[in-house]
C-alpha cells in the first residue's frame, strides 16, 4: 500500500507531501488545477519514461520519492530480498530527474537501481488505469491480455508462447534441412572435389611460413655459400691473417708482459674468452657451410609447392594461411550432409513432439481461458444494469484457430450489447464513446477485485458519465476500496462523496510564477468541495445541503 508522496519541483508542484490511507481516496479540482499530476510523478516512480520536461520551470531537478507498505504483500517483498534490497517490510522509492541532458538517478531502499527495476518492481505495487485505457481496449490483443489477467494464468500463457518459439524454431531448421537436401547431391560432388584438392596438397598449419624461408634461403645459396666461406677464412682458415691466429700471437707478447705487471692479467682473460667465442663461431660457421643445400631441384620442388598453394588459396578467395582450416569445415559440411538424412528424421521428430507439446498447453490454456470469460462476462453483463445500461450484454467470444499462434489456438474478442434485443457484435462497432467508458470502468473494476495488486489507481476513468450511474461507479470504487487501496481522480461529486479520503489539487498564482498545491480536506471542507463541484464557484445553501446528504448518505451505505 502506498503511505508516502514526497514531490519536489515537478511540473507545476514546488513541494508537496501527502500521507495516504487505505480505502477509497478521491483527487478533486478545478479543470486545469492539475489533478493528474499526483498520476504522473507516481508513474515516474514505476519506471515511466523520464525528461527534463517533467521538471518545474527554474528548478535544476525534480525529487520524487514514495513509501509503500509491504506488510500483505509478499511477491513485491520476495522480489526485493532476492536484489538483498529488503527492508522490514517496507519500501521507499525516490527518482530524481536533472535538467539539461533529462537523465535520472533512481533508488530503492536507497540503492541506485536502473529504471527498468523501478518498472518491475513498480508491476507489483501499482496498477494505474488511465483515462484513455478504454481505446486500447478496443484492440484485439489487449482484450487477451485482459481476459489472461483476470483469469490469473500468466504463466500457462507465457509457457504456451515459449512452447510456439521453440517449435517455429524447430521448423525453420528442418525447412533448411529440407532445401539443403534438395540440392545435396551437387555440393556433395563439389565438397568431394575441393577435399580432393586439398587432400592432394596436404597443406599443414603454418607450413607456408617454413615453405617461405625454406624458398628464400634456396634461391639464394651460392650468396649465402660464398659470403660465408669468406668469413670463415678470415677468422680462423687463413694461413696468414686470420682472425684467430693473430688473437693468439697477441696473448704470448701479452704473457710476456704479465710477468712485468700482473695488472695486465684481466687484460689477458678477457682476450681469451674472445678467443673461445672466435672458435666457437668458426665452427659454428663451418657446419653451416658444409651443411649448406645447393640442390636446384629442391628449390624446383619447393616453389611447385609454394605456387600449388596460392593458386587453390584464390581459387576460394581466402589466404594460403586458410587453406587449413577450409579443409576441416569441408569435411564438417560433408560429414554433415552424409548424415542428413538422419539429422532430418531427428528434425521431423523433434518438430511433431514440439507441435504436440505446443497443443496441450493451448488446449489447457483455452479450457481455462472459456472458463474465465463466462465468468468474466456474466459478472460485466450484471454490472451493465447499474451503470445505465438496463438489458446490454456483455460476452467473449473465443474463435478457433487452426493454425498456432504465440498467443495461443483461439482469438479473444469483446461483444456487446448495448440495448435489449440488439445481436451482440465487436465492441468496435456498436458503443458510443459514453458507453465504452463505462463498460471500460465495468472491466476494470471487476478484474481488480482478481488483482494481487493492493493499489489501484483511476485516472478520471469516469470520463463520460454522470446522475445515477455516477453514484453507482462511486458506490463500486468504494467497495473496491474495502479491500484494495484506491486513489480516484474524478470530477464527478457523486464519485467523490463515495471516497474515505479526499484531496483537492489546486492552482495558485501570483502573476510570476504558477504552482499546484494538494490539501487534504477535513469533513468539512470536504462538503465544501463537492458543493462546488455540484453547482460551481457559487456555493448555495442547497449545493451544501446536496453536498452534506451525499456524504452521509455514502456513509450510512458503506455502515
Amino acid at each position: 500500500m502506498l503511505t508516502h508522496l514526497c514531490i519536489r519541483d515537478f511540473a507545476i508542484v514546488e513541494a508537496l507531501e501527502l500521507d495516504l490511507t487505505a480505502g477509497m481516496t478521491a483527487v478533486t479540482g478545478e479543470t486545469g488545477a492539475g489533478k493528474s499530476i499526483l498520476v504522473d510523478a507516481i508513474g515516474l516512480l514505476l519506471g515511466d519514461r523520464a525528461d527534463s520536461g517533467v521538471i518545474r520551470h527554474g528548478a535544476e531537478r525534480a525529487d520524487l520519492s514514495a513509501a509503500f507498505d509491504l506488510e500483505r504483500l509478499p511477491t513485491a517483498q520476495n522480489w526485493l530480498a532476492e536484489r538483498d534490497l529488503d527492508r522490514d517490510r517496507e519500501c521507499h522509492l525516490r527518482r530524481v530527474v536533472a535538467a539539461g541532458n533529462g537523465r535520472s538517478r533512481n533508488y530503492i531502499n536507497g540503492v541506485p537501481q536502473p529504471a527498468q527495476a523501478l518498472r518491475e518492481l513498480g508491476e507489483l505495487l501499482v496498477d494505474i488505469h488511465g483515462q484513455h485505457e478504454h481505446q486500447s481496449l478496443l484492440r484485439r490483443e489487449v482484450q487477451r491480455q485482459l481476459l489472461d489477467d483476470y483469469a490469473g494464468h500468466q504463466t500457462l500463457a507465457a509457457t504456451v508462447a515459449e512452447q510456439y518459439r521453440s517449435w517455429k524454431r524447430l521448423r525453420r531448421e528442418l525447412r533448411q534441412l529440407q532445401q539443403a537436401s534438395s540440392e545435396r547431391d551437387a555440393r556433395l560432388d563439389i565438397l568431394r572435389h575441393h577435399l580432393r584438392e586439398l587432400a592432394a596438397l596436404n597443406l599443414t598449419e603454418g607450413e607456408v611460413a617454413t615453405l617461405e624461408s625454406e624458398q628464400r634461403r634456396l634461391a639464394h645459396a651460392s650468396q649465402l655459400l660464398d659470403t660465408s666461406q669468406q668469413l670463415l677464412n678470415s677468422l680462423t682458415e687463413s694461413d696468414e691473417n686470420a682472425l684467430a691466429d693473430r688473437l693468439n700471437h697477441s696473448l704470448r707478447e701479452l704473457d710476456g708482459l704479465i710477468r712485468l705487471d700482473p695488472r695486465l692479467i684481466p687484460v689477458s682473460e678477457l682476450l681469451n674468452a674472445a678467443l673461445i667465442q672466435l672458435q666457437e663461431a668458426g665452427s659454428e660457421l663451418r657446419t653451416y657451410v658444409e651443411a649448406l643445400d645447393l640442390d636446384p631441384a629442391h628449390l624446383a620442388r619447393v616453389e611447385q609447392r609454394l605456387t600449388a598453394a596460392h593458386h587453390l588459396a584464390r581459387k576460394h578467395r581466402l589466404t594460403v594461411e586458410e587453406l587449413p582450416g577450409l579443409q576441416t569445415r569441408f569435411e564438417a559440411e560433408l560429414d554433415t550432409l552424409e548424415h542428413s538424412e538422419t539429422r532430418l528424421e531427428d528434425l521431423q521428430q523433434a518438430v511433431q513432439e514440439a507441435l504436440a507439446g505446443y497443443r496441450a498447453g493451448a488446449g489447457q490454456l483455452s479450457e481455462q481461458r472459456t472458463a474465465a470469460a463466462r465468468d468474466l462476462s456474466e459478472r460485466i453483463s450484471g454490472a451493465l444494469t447499474g451503470l445505465g445500461m438496463p438489458g446490454g450484454r456483455f460476452a467473449i467470444a473465443l474463435e478457433r484457430l487452426e493454425q498456432p499462434t504465440p498467443g495461443g489456438l483461439e482469438t479473444v474478442e469483446f461483444q456487446v450489447s448495448a440495448n435489449p434485443g440488439q445481436p451482440l457484435r465487436p465492441l468496435s462497432k456498436v458503443v458510443s464513446g459514453g458507453e465504452l467508458s463505462r463498460i471500460s470502468l465495468a472491466i476494470q473494476v471487476i478484474a481488480a477485485h482478481a488483482a494481487r495488486i493492493p493499489t489501484l489507481i483511476f485516472d478520471e476513468v469516469d470520463t463520460g458519465i454522470g446522475g445515477g450511474v455516477a453514484e453507482v461507479v462511486g458506490r463500486q470504487l468504494r467497495e473496491l476500496g474495502s479491500h484494495r487501496q484506491v486513489l480516484c481522480v474524478t470530477h464527478l461529486p457523486q464519485v467523490a462523496a463515495q471516497a474515505h479520503q479526499q484531496f483537492k489539487v489546486e492552482k495558485q498564482s501570483d502573476g510570476e510564477r504558477t504552482h499546484t498545491q494538494v490539501l487534504a480536506l477535513d469533513a468539512g471542507e470536504r462538503v465544501t468541495e463537492i458543493a462546488r463541484m455540484l453547482g460551481g464557484l457559487e456555493l448555495t445553501a442547497h449545493s451544501l445541503a446536496h453536498a452534506r446528504e451525499m456524504v452521509a448518505k455514502a456513509g450510512r451505505a458503506a455502515g
